[in-house]
């Protein structure tokens, strides 16, 4: 898609990837407008005082309010779906409202592209929707599936999707609790083992305008990223840090998993990205492999954190630390 004179919406878009993104478009001098959707008055006053742009507009609403999102999205071009509920351990006690926010906002938003002819959606999801073991998992397994299949049914839509891992430095990521530990010096650890990807804000905003550019719909596209030791973090913050054992918490794993074995058959590799396609993927395929020189990859391959090829040293976990902090 040509993002010239287009209107674009944000769901979610006060969150740290939201306000990004924003930033990114409003350097482009050809975007018609840009429509920041989201739950909380409070963040959307704060980012007005941060953002100032005559292209922004403020839409106070909830993916779960389908008249809301139908007022909203009239003469939308491109949404980006960044609103979801997002922490694990909240979601095994609150599962109900995990499902209505996940599921059912997504379900709002397929039915809304009918309704007013939006022309792409991309949505972001998560390591977690990979062989899910917990609820928030599981909800955007979900809402990934559900987004994949509305490509069938209303052809005037491209629905694509984005899948990583936590951001460095996001709301709810490791790195700012730890920066609020530092005096203290005592560092929870869930386990010594424990694994990561690491992935700038920077580098999600890029895939996300790389896949505007260049998704076709129904695949889901997988930034190759390097992992960490969470161990190596933690001394990228203190040399001499004490570190607390706290074990894992409900529906945590030990090590992200971004691609499962199950997926590798309808995943491809285009140097800078995976792309997992959908079960008749022929014709998609062929575009990749034009555009792209694309190639699948092995049956037995996964992409997880622990196995991944390319691990970042504690000095450069030093360097990341000290740009966020």
């Amino acid at each position: 898609m040509n993002l010239k004179n287009k209107t674009i919406m944000i769901t979610g878009g006060t969150g740290t990837f939201g306000q990004m993104m924003i930033n990114y478009l409003l350097k482009r001098k050809d975007i018609k407008k840009i429509i920041v959707y989201s739950r909380d008055e409070f963040k959307q006053r704060q980012m007005k005082e941060k953002i100032d742009s005559k292209k922004l507009r403020y839409f106070i609403g909830d993916i779960r309010d389908k008249s809301r999102l139908s007022i909203a999205t009239i003469g939308v071009d491109l949404i980006i779906h960044a609103a979801a509920l997002k922490q694990v351990d909240v979601a095994e006690y609150n599962p109900t409202e995990f499902i209505e926010t996940n599921i059912l906002g997504a379900k709002n938003l397929i039915e809304i592209c009918a309704e007013n002819d939006i022309k792409k959606i991309i949505a972001l999801s998560t390591d977690k929707a990979s062989s899910p073991i917990n609820l928030y998992g599981a909800t955007k397994l979900c809402s990934d599936k559900l987004f994949i299949a509305a490509n069938n049914y209303i052809p005037s839509t491209s629905f694509s999707i984005v899948r990583y891992g936590n951001v460095e430095g996001s709301r709810g990521s490791v790195i700012p609790i730890f920066k609020g530990l530092l005096k203290k010096n005592i560092f929870p650890v869930t386990s010594k083992q424990m694994t990561r990807f690491s992935l700038s804000i920077k580098k999600a905003v890029e895939m996300v305008f790389w896949t505007i550019k260049n998704s076709v719909g129904e695949e889901i596209i997988v930034p190759k990223t390097p992992s960490y030791k969470i161990i190596d973090l933690v001394n990228a913050f203190s040399n001499n840090a004490k570190i607390k054992i706290i074990g894992v918490r409900p529906g945590e794993k030990l090590h992200e998993e971004l691609i499962s074995e199950n997926d590798s058959k309808n995943t491809i590799d285009i140097k800078d990205y995976y792309i997992i396609l959908p079960h008749n993927n022929k014709k998609i395929f062929l575009y990749y492999k034009k555009k792209f020189k694309a190639k699948f990859v092995s049956t037995s391959f996964s992409y997880k954190s622990d196995t991944n090829k390319k691990f970042l040293k504690t000095s450069e976990l030093v360097k990341i630390v000290k740009e966020l902090t």
